[in-house]
């Protein structure tokens, strides 16, 4: 049924009416900070008019709240008072909020303190979206799969190699979708399976094939949606852990192996620098390494709960035994 004129017309009075006493109240508390800080700073209107160059009499109007500012003259107000246009149009009233509190303290500061400020801040939002789920990166031979199996045993959660949960779900492996399909499509089905695993769980310890870093997309994916850990090691014990678990293919046939091993590291160093925690497992046993990646998780802040969930490629962590004593 049309409604009548009558009805609408007194709505859009109403709305008038609301808007206009919203206006009003803005501008008055616009002219309260204004006298608030020009009483601040001890200065008397006619200082800040000569300063300014906007009159006393449109000050007095202002400050009573009857002054309909334009952004020039309130422009050439504040910084006639120190201050910054939003310091007099914010939500927050800059004379007793700790928000604006903090941005004063955030702007005085030198660029470290803020980076320092801001990886606090940083660390503390992205619990929200990481739940307690830990990814473990770094070049083949770190310790990837030992260590993230052992941290499964000691904390009671799932431990899953990302390769086997893509082999779970291709019905092929590794080799064979990289044949078959590519670098690229290999590296979607790893997107996938890491977009799968956020969406089924909150509480995993994952590890991941060495390059994904080199993929920007699935990194940035990775850096926000788990707390992630790399393990690091000299490329002599990258090759040598390799060789010793009996896959001698990095060597066969190619002896610049070493070389180009060396050199993948130096390319993804900054990538892996921005993981949450370094552990450098050279020379250190198991053991060693194990207490470093446990409390670089208890230096995150993670909770973590025992839970049942069981994913496609995922390991009992009761079934983990009879490790090496060297990674």
């Amino acid at each position: 049924m049309t409604r009548p004129i009558v009805d609408i017309v007194r709505d859009d009075v109403t709305r008038d009416n609301e808007s206009g006493k919203s206006v009003r109240t803005f501008i008055k508390a616009v002219g309260e900070r204004v006298r608030h800080a020009r009483q601040h700073k001890g200065l008397s209107r006619r200082a800040v008019s000569e300063l300014s160059g906007v009159s006393q009499r449109y000050l007095a109007q202002l400050e009573s709240g009857d002054g309909n500012i334009s952004i020039a003259l309130l422009y050439s107000v504040a910084r006639a008072l120190g201050h910054r246009v939003d310091w007099f149009v914010g939500d927050d009233d800059p004379l007793g909020s700790e928000t604006a509190e903090l941005v004063r303290l955030v702007r005085a500061a030198n660029p470290e303190q803020r980076k320092q400020v801001k990886d606090i801040l940083d660390e503390a939002d992205a619990g929200s979206t990481r739940g307690r789920r830990i990814c473990l990166i770094g070049v083949r031979g770190a310790g990837k799969s030992t260590l993230g199996a052992r941290v499964g045993d000691a904390l009671s959660i799932p431990f899953v190699e990302l390769n086997s949960e893509i082999e779970s779900q291709s019905g092929m492996l590794v080799d064979e979708v990289i044949a078959l399909y590519g670098q690229e499509g290999f590296r979607r089905l790893e997107r996938q399976a890491l977009e799968r695993m956020v969406s089924t769980t909150d509480e995993v310890i994952v590890a991941v094939a060495g390059g994904i870093v080199s993929e920007p997309e699935a990194y940035e994916f990775l850096l926000c949606n788990f707390y992630t850990i790399w393990l690091k090691a000299s490329s002599e014990e990258h090759m040598n852990r390799v060789r010793a678990q009996g896959d001698h293919r990095p060597m066969a046939g190619n002896p610049a192996a070493m070389e180009e091993l060396q050199s993948i590291l130096r390319n993804r160093e900054a990538l892996y620098a921005k993981a949450d925690r370094t552990v450098d497992t050279s020379k250190k046993s198991v053991e060693e390494s194990l207490r470093e990646v446990l409390g670089a998780i208890d230096e995150m802040g993670i909770r973590l709960n025992e839970i049942a969930w069981e994913p496609a490629g995922s390991t009992p962590a009761s079934s983990h035994r009879n490790f090496p004593r060297e990674l």
